[in-house]
């Protein structure tokens, strides 16, 4: 990715977008530490109230496109004129009408270099918003470096760097890069984007990383499961590790997102599905996180009813046994007490939290457990 001419001068303040690209810089292929929080105008936004959301959110935006509608309106208004001109104005970071209305009622390309100038150069979150908004509604593949870099403050800037790319041409390789370096809601709004694209570009990366075991995966991993056309794939599980991983992430998920997104007992492949993972895992080599999906898809499967699972009681029987012998093998037990050894949070979880009934060689009863 290249960088954008035109850093600040010496001891002023830090442009959003120069912190981004330096957190990139440390480590270009992961998520930016912290999600980049805090920003570097945490100082000014922290303790301020800000104007709220007006009630009726029919409204949301207005005000801000009515302060963007009076700077095109004079011809010799210059975009760093707009640096803080948001501060009293409620700044929506989601994709909003109004201010895309603004974008098109004025010159398209002094559209394009004002949201330019206030994501490159804005020191403060609301201008850059704005920048990041007239960019989603008038940009060009030019800017796709630029809305990648803001975008990697993704818990802020994630709603509108995904929306700019949906109307990309290149998008889906743009959200592809972005996906893969955003954690949290950012990640949430990535993914959704890509799923909303249902690009068959995008659906191996879908298939095998699109759920980095955040509880936020939630919102999206049924949706993922369908755009994916999971149960069409699960003939690569033989060969693939990383989607039989993934695919256990996928169904400890939707085993427990109710109100957030599609569950297992409303996918209609769930049990198919369901029977690949536990037909393939055992093949595998254990690690933490394997034992860890299948201990808590057990659990699922002990202490819920058959339809939870979209299956039988007797299936739910076959899978829960199945699941159960690999994680009674000794190989398994040796990996989940060297994790507890190691204070894995994952293997001190099981170790509290499973259920009475589900017996684990690597977690025998302990004196704590009968007294709770």
């Amino acid at each position: 990715m290249s960088e954008t001419t035109g850093t600040g001068l010496p001891g002023s303040p830090t442009t959003l977008f120069d912190h981004a690209l330096r957190l990139h810089r440390l480590a270009p292929g992961e998520p930016l530490h912290r999600n980049g929080e805090p920003y570097p105008d945490d100082g000014l936004h922290r303790h301020r109230k800000g104007p709220q959301a007006p009630e009726d959110r029919h409204s949301v935006g207005k005000d801000a496109a009515l302060v963007l509608d009076a700077h095109f309106a004079r011809d010799s208004a210059l975009p760093g004129e707009l640096a803080d001109a948001f501060h009293d104005v409620h700044i929506p970071i989601h994709p909003n009408k109004h201010i895309a209305a603004a974008a098109e009622r004025a010159d398209g390309e002094r559209v394009r270099q004002t949201g330019r100038w206030l994501v490159r150069h804005g020191t403060d979150r609301c201008s850059v918003t704005v920048g990041l908004a007239l960019l989603a509604a008038v940009g060009t593949a030019d800017d796709i470096p630029l809305i990648q870099t803001i975008g990697l403050l993704s818990n802020h800037f994630g709603p509108l760097a995904a929306h700019a790319f949906e109307s990309q041409q290149r998008g889906v390789e743009a959200l592809l890069w972005l996906a893969e370096r955003v954690t949290g809601w950012g990640r949430v709004y990535v993914v959704e984007a890509l799923c909303r694209l249902d690009d068959p570009a995008a659906r191996p990366w879908l298939l095998r990383r699109a759920c980095d075991g955040d509880f936020l995966n939630g919102y999206f991993a049924g949706t993922v499961a369908e755009v994916a056309r999971l149960h069409e794939a699960l003939a690569d599980l033989d060969t693939d590790s990383e989607m039989v991983d993934h695919l256990g992430r996928l169904l400890h998920l939707m085993s427990d997102c109710g109100g957030m997104g599609l569950t297992l007992a409303h996918y209609p492949h769930s049990r198919v599905v369901f029977e690949a993972h536990a037909r393939h895992v055992g093949s595998l080599s254990p690690t933490i996180e394997r034992y860890f999906t299948i201990a808590v898809l057990t659990q699922h499967l002990t202490t819920e009813p058959p339809e939870a699972a979209g299956c039988t009681a007797a299936q739910q029987q076959a899978l829960r046994a199945t699941y159960l012998g690999v994680l009674d093998r000794e190989e398994w037990t040796d990996t989940a007490c060297a994790g507890f050894a190691a204070d894995d949070n994952r293997m001190r979880w099981l170790a509290d939290h499973r259920a009475p009934q589900l017996r684990l060689r690597a977690f025998p009863d302990r004196e704590s457990d009968a007294g709770e």
